[in-house]
């Protein structure tokens, strides 16, 4: 499950009496060095991890520094090339409910995306779903495969979605060029072989979001602009759900296997998204957030209708809903979000209403 833990080429310190963390200390192997295991969680199940281990307790504090201090394990990125590919293992709907908040947020919850000059990854076992995000500055990226895929590139027997939510942008698919400016979204097809991203300015660079599935058949690559896209309005302020929604890849529009996806913008006051709230369980869905200001946040409801729990979403994170689970959100002021769903069928309409009165 983890890539390089330590035996013989570290040594602790000599053990503190006092019981204190002891830090790990290189003896070996000069050219690695430490990261963090996010999206893994220590033990035989990631998606419910052993709290009763103390030893898991301090390393899943730890995880998140860049030099990582623990009493009795270690991890070190043995290869020159960076993991990129996060692994998540999605929970149940029993598990879900003996989580608490630290084990929603690491099996839900993609942080740390949107990293400058970097392509990130991560791999959701629901639905088999690529989630990620390229942030060209000075030089471009080039989409290539991942050890996790088995594929000899990216696209080889998957689909993707490319939605823009920062300054203008080029992506070029097989030699075709495409100009995305912020809200434009891009479709590239399986078989596509190579994708490489780059943006206009380096002080205001693209910021892609990118959400993948599997795909059974080829379609067309095609771009939609954000001004051509023509927007659905529903909800009212009096209901604080304002809101208009935007269609891009679905079966009325560009097309594909089995992606779907689209985006939604809050009006100014109104703070509330899908709600009533619904689920479905022929498609798993993954919420995007964006344009999230930087001292706001919003709380994303999720579980079955009669036990919900909530996230606390910061700007360009992601949350994913398995099909048993609600997906709603409220705000601390208004946003954007980007819904992209995989699975049974497209149809955007085909869901499972649930009544406020009836939510717990």
């Amino acid at each position: 499950m983890f890539q390089g833990i330590l035996a013989g080429d570290l040594e602790r310190n000599p053990p503190n009496p006092s019981g204190s963390e002891q830090k790990w200390e290189r003896t070996k192997a000069p050219k690695a060095r430490f990261i963090p295991a996010q999206g893994i969680a220590l033990g035989t199940n990631p998606a419910k991890p052993r709290a009763e281990s103390p030893t898991y307790r301090i390393a899943r504090r730890q995880l998140t520094s860049r030099i990582i201090h623990l009493p009795s394990i270690a991890i070190l990125e043995t290869h020159i090339k960076e993991k990129r590919m996060r692994l998540y293992q999605m929970a149940d709907a029993v598990r879900y409910e003996m989580m608490n908040t630290e084990e929603l947020r690491e099996t839900f919850l993609l942080e740390g995306l949107f990293q400058p000059g970097e392509i990130e990854f991560a791999y959701v076992d629901l639905d088999r779903t690529v989630i990620g995000s390229a942030v060209p500055v000075s030089e471009e990226l080039q989409l290539e495969t991942e050890p996790e895929l088995r594929a000899e590139y990216f696209l080889e027997r998957r689909e993707l979605g490319v939605f823009n939510v920062g300054g203008p942008g080029t992506v070029v698919v097989d030699g075709k060029s495409f100009d995305l400016d912020k809200l434009d979204c891009l479709y590239a097809g399986r078989g596509s072989r190579d994708v490489v991203f780059s943006s206009k300015d380096g002080k205001n660079p693209a910021n892609f979001y990118l959400l993948s599935y599997p795909a059974h058949a080829a379609y067309p690559t095609a771009m939609v602009k954000f001004k051509d896209l023509k927007g659905l309005e529903l909800g009212s302020l009096e209901t604080c759900n304002k809101r208009t929604i935007y269609k891009a890849i679905y079966k009325d529009g560009i097309k594909s296997c089995q992606l779907v996806m689209g985006f939604t913008l809050l009006a100014t006051g109104s703070n509330w998204n899908t709600m009533p709230p619904h689920t479905h369980m022929r498609r798993s869905e993954v919420y995007f957030y964006f344009d999230v200001d930087p001292a706001h946040r919003v709380l994303h409801l999720m579980g079955p209708p009669d036990a919900t729990s909530h996230l606390v979403i910061a700007d360009k994170e992601v949350v994913v809903s398995p099909g048993w689970s609600i997906h709603a959100g409220v705000g601390t002021k208004n946003y954007g979000f980007c819904w992209g769903m995989g699975g049974e069928n497209q149809a955007y309409d085909d869901m499972d209403p649930v009544t406020i009165a009836d939510l717990r």
